[in-house]
């Protein structure tokens, strides 16, 4: 962790993952050298159990567990406070924030799950129409979770500032753009330290 005088960012993992994930601690190293205070966070179905999917049933305690990491966040930092995650992670994330307009600054979305592999029709963006919050969606080219067209339509939806930043290459672990997704969103203005 950096000082405390600085901007913080809550990030938290994808639904087989967990906040030691390699991309995980690839964006907490960028965005820590850039002067961030970054807390990786376990979301509260990988508290309760180290292995398995989250349940649909426990969504809203996840989401409560980051409306609770973002408000310890708050009392580390006296700067802007971005919240962002790894597909589930990042679909929580989104939601929460449609659900609590002001509760962060920015939203980091790393492979977005707009609908289930092959599965189109059952978009997961009901409540992008509610989502005031700045956000960047970092989404691979090659990503099963939704195609670059899917991503760029759906995003219409949402009434706030957004940027999509497709990365070449990658699927839905970003694997081959660990270095690439955190560059282009420090990079992209909305997390800058001000």
């Amino acid at each position: 962790m950096q000082t405390p005088n600085t901007s913080g960012l809550v990030l938290t993992h994808g639904a087989g993952g967990n906040s030691r994930a390699s991309l995980l601690v690839a964006v907490d190293e960028a965005f820590t050298a850039a002067g961030i205070t970054v807390v990786r966070y376990d979301l509260p179905f990988r508290q309760k159990r180290p292995f398995g999917p989250p349940s649909p049933a426990g969504a809203a305690a996840d989401r409560a567990g980051l409306r609770e990491a973002v408000t310890r966040m708050r009392s580390l930092v006296t700067g802007r406070v971005f919240l962002g995650g790894h597909s589930y992670g990042g679909r929580q994330a989104t939601m929460l924030a449609a659900e609590e307009p002001g509760l962060v600054d920015a939203l980091l979305l790393l492979s977005y799950p707009l609908h289930p592999p092959g599965k189109p029709s059952q978009m997961r963006t009901a409540h992008f129409p509610a989502l005031h919050t700045p956000a960047v969606f970092v989404h691979g080219a090659k990503d099963d979770f939704g195609t670059p067209e899917e991503m760029t339509e759906a995003l219409l939806l949402i009434p706030a500032p957004v940027r999509l930043i497709l990365l070449e290459g990658a699927g839905h672990d970003l694997g081959k753009g660990k270095k690439d997704v955190t560059q282009a969103a420090l990079q992209s203005g909305v997390f800058a330290c001000q």
